[in-house]
Order: structure tokens, then sequence, then C-alpha cells
């Protein structure tokens, strides 16, 4: 025990071979890796969890234990009182991520925080993390938060990062990209130090942008001068990505708890996979130990993980999709970079290589024995419109449960694998958002007609039909005034920045 307490875990990069490693703090400050790569650790985490311990604990003893494997130069003191400033008063369940049993799956609520969405679990926790980690390392320079979402990053940050001192936080979201009640969060958000860019593309455009950004080291010495540097809230960051894999150990916990599952018992999640932050969480907590037999990655209708993880070859060049879950409309899943690297041998040359081929060709591919070898861990399954609108349909129907379309493509697909491999092993159902988050789609799908009212209008009708409490975070919406205003081209994102940070 000795040696595993004194162990510290770096972390390096999944392009450079030869670029220096870091420690959990400085990775978190960092962000993104100066070559462009991810921070990963050099070596697995040592997990002091015994299975057997799970079903009495609380979620936020679970959440210590999976921090302290991986943020080794934090002390105990400073993960405790992160983690009580993340979870203690902010979510709306005592149990922070329940699960609930409709019909033949359980659903791991994910929705319970103050964004009413799966990013909570994270972005409440980034920025106490963050905060200490400037400390630690003697950090002088205010860090500037850059974000690109498809939806809910974006909120879930800015509720996180609001009014945090010595930070500026400032987000891109597809313009006409996110539901009518994204939108309102976001652009409602308060605080001093928060800003909102719309922009006239789509997702991917946005997120390409902040990647490159990231990578300008003319722009990043401007910055140094001014008194700025920047890091990230996606998941692209190790300290958004590491707190996610606490809420699989939970759920399993509360399963064994429940007599749902037997200590030791193998269970499936199906989880909605857009960027693959949320499914790689799954990836590390089975490779720490949890009985996780597969990780169904469920797409919509932008299926390109379907295809990668059925056939080998990731390829980008298809049309980009807008769908009812924008959430998942991405094409570039960004996380994917760190399974890829951990599946080639954790080679950074050969994932560097990997990275080039799609960004300059669109595409890469790999060997059938690393395919074999992903396939042991993943199956891939995708939702239509059709499907997705049906899932909601369905469970709402059957169970009287409603379900958000994130939630339902997650759904589908564990449907499509139950049929397909003849696995009737308990499924947990990863539930990413409210279906107050996405009320139009809920609607059209449960009353199977056009749906006329929009945003707070569907919100309203929505309640009336399933009769569900609206969360506090939408109760707001109602009266919230609008503080964001800005729509830029793609193309003028830097200048977005340098405008809002007064350095032109």
């Amino acid at each position: 025990m000795l040696k595993e307490e004194l162990m510290t875990l770096n972390y390096r990069s999944t392009r450079d071979p030869q670029a220096a490693t870091l420690t959990a703090s400085q990775a978190i400050l960092q962000g993104l890796s100066p070559d462009g790569g991810l921070y990963v650790p050099t070596e697995a985490p040592v997990l002091d969890l015994p299975l057997a311990d799970l079903p009495a604990m609380s979620y936020q003893e679970v959440a210590f234990r999976v921090l302290k494997a991986f943020l080794t130069d934090f002390t105990d003191e400073e993960l405790r009182d992160c983690i009580a400033a993340a979870y203690n008063g902010t979510f709306d369940d005592a149990a922070i991520a329940p699960v609930s049993h409709h019909g033949n799956d359980y659903y791991l609520e994910l929705f319970h925080g103050p964004t009413i969405a799966f990013k909570d679990l994270a972005l409440q926790m980034l920025p106490h993390l963050m905060t200490v980690a400037a400390k630690k390392n003697h950090f002088s320079k205010e860090t500037v938060i850059l974000t690109a979402t498809s939806g809910d990053t974006g909120k879930a940050a800015m509720a996180g990062f609001e009014d945090v001192a010595g930070t500026k936080i400032i987000v891109f979201y597809p313009n006409n990209g996110v539901s009518p009640i994204q939108e309102r969060q976001m652009i409602t958000q308060t605080g001093d130090n928060t800003y909102v860019v719309a922009i006239n593309g789509n997702f991917d455009e946005a997120q390409t942008n902040v990647k490159e950004i990231f990578n300008d080291k003319a722009f990043a010495a401007q910055l140094a001068e001014n008194g700025f540097q920047f890091s990230s809230a996606n998941s692209i960051n190790i300290g958004r990505l590491v707190p996610q894999v606490a809420y699989y150990f939970s759920a399993y916990g509360q399963l064994v708890a429940t007599g749902q599952l037997q200590l030791g018992d193998t269970v499936n999640f199906s989880v909605p996979t857009g960027n693959f932050g949320d499914i790689l969480a799954g990836f590390y907590a089975k490779q720490l130990g949890l009985p996780i037999h597969k990780l169904i990655c469920a797409s919509n209708d932008n299926n390109v993980l379907t295809d990668f993880f059925n056939t080998g070859v990731y390829n980008r060049k298809r049309p980009f999709k807008t769908t009812t879950s924008p959430s998942m409309d991405i094409l570039v899943s960004s996380n994917l970079e760190r399974l890829l690297f951990h599946a080639l041998g954790d080679s950074a040359s050969q994932t560097a290589e990997k990275m080039h081929a799609l960004e300059t060709a669109g595409q890469y591919s790999v060997s059938p024995e690393i395919l074999t070898g992903l396939q042991t861990d993943f199956w891939a399954g995708y939702a239509t419109a059709a499907a997705d609108k049906q899932a909601i349909s369905d469970v709402y129907h059957q169970t009287n449960f409603a379900i958000d379309p994130h939630t339902a493509v997650a759904k589908a697909a564990a449907d499509q694998y139950r049929t397909a491999e003849s696995d009737n092993r308990p499924m947990v159902i990863v539930s990413t958002a409210s279906p107050y988050k996405f009320p139009n789609a809920v609607l059209a799908a449960i009353e199977d007609t056009p749906v006329t009212a929009d945003g707070l209008a569907a919100v309203t009708q929505l309640h009336d039909l399933v009769g569900v409490p609206l969360p506090p975070a939408i109760k707001r919406l109602f009266d919230a005034e609008v503080r964001h205003h800005q729509t830029v081209p793609p193309d003028d994102m830097q200048h977005a920045i340098r405008e809002i940070l007064h350095i032109i």
C-alpha cells in the first residue's frame, strides 16, 4: 500500500513521443497539448475502491476515490473540498446520479444538476480543480476558458465558471444548431466573466477553429504578454473527463445495493455519443476493474463512430446532419483520439499519423487486429430520426417515463444490441439530459403530431402532458434576461476573442 500512496501519476501527449510529461494539475491548466494532442496517463491509475464497498458509498465518496487515482498531485483535503463545492447542494437529487428502472432497462439519470444535462457532473467540478491547480503551480496569469459546444457543454461550463476569480470563459456555439432551450440557457447566462458567441456554421467548424486557436503559438505569446493563458472546459481537458468515471462506479453500486445485480456480475452501458468523452469515461471505468461487459456506442444520423467500430475506417467526409439530438451532431469525435492512442499500444507517433491523415485526407483506418481489440469493449449502433422518435414514444407509452432525444438514441441502440447479440445482461441507458431541454422533439414523439409551440411554450405544453415537475434551471428561463447577442462567421472567431480580451 505504501507504494500506491507514494505513486505520482503523470500525463503525456497522445501525439508527441518526445513531449515533456506533466502532473495532473499542470495538464488540467494546459487543457490541450501544444502539439495538438490530448493528455493521457503515462501508466495505469491505481484505484483503491473494492467493489464490495460500492453499495454503501455516497456519490461524493466514490468520486473521491476515482479522483484520487487520477489526480495524484492533489491532496486528499483539496479533492474533498472540490467535491463538496461541486456536489453539495447543487443537484436536486441527493444521489447526484440516481439509477431508475423503467421497462427492461435501467436509466442512469445524469440530469439532476444546475443545467439539467450530464456535463454538470464534471463541469461543476472542473472550476474548483482548476483553481486549486493554479495555486499549486503558482499560476499568475488569468485563465481564459475557450470552449466550442454542441449544446450542453457551453451552459454547464459557464454555470461552473461563473464569477470564478482569475478566469474568463468564452463559448462558441453553432447558430441554429442547438435546441431553443439550450440556446436560451446560454444567451441568458449571468456572470461578469462569461461570454457567448454564436457562429454561422456547425459544431465541427467551431471545434476545429478552437483547436487551431489553441495551437496558434503567435497568438499564445500575445496572450501571455497581456496576462492570459488559454485552457479548455471541453472533454479534451483531462480534468473534465476524469470526474465522469465516477458515475459508472456509482451506478453499479446502486444496482448491487437494490439487488438488481450480484456483486461481480457484468453489466452493459448504452451511451449516447458525440465527442466520445462520456463513453471513454466508461472505458476507463472498465480498465479500472468495473465489471462492464460491453459499452454500446450510440450515434444519431451522424453515424461516423458506428461506421468506425464496424469497419475500422474513420471517415468524416460525409454530409453533416442536423438532428433532434444536437449534442451528438458531430463528425470529428475528439476523445476518440485517446482511445486510439491506447489501442495503438500507447504509440504517440502512430496516433499523430492517424490524426494527420484525418486532418488532411478526412479519414484514417486501423488494422483488423486493432479493430477486433476495440470490438472486445465496444459495440456500435445508431438511431435514425424515425427510430429516435419511436424510442421516445415507446418508452413513454409503455412506462410513463419521458426521455430526451439523446437518451432515446441510446435506448434504440441498446435494443439493436440485444437483438443482434442475444445478450440479456442488465442494460444501463446513460440518460444525458432532461426531456425539458428538448421539449419540441419529446412532444412530437409522444403525441405523434406536429408541435407548433417552441422554446418555453413547448416546455409548458410538455409539462402539462407528462406532469414531471419543472427543474429550477428551466423555471429561471421564463424571466431570464438575454445578455449575449453576438454572431460571427467561423473565420472571425479569433477576432471575437481579441475583442473580448481587449488585445486587438
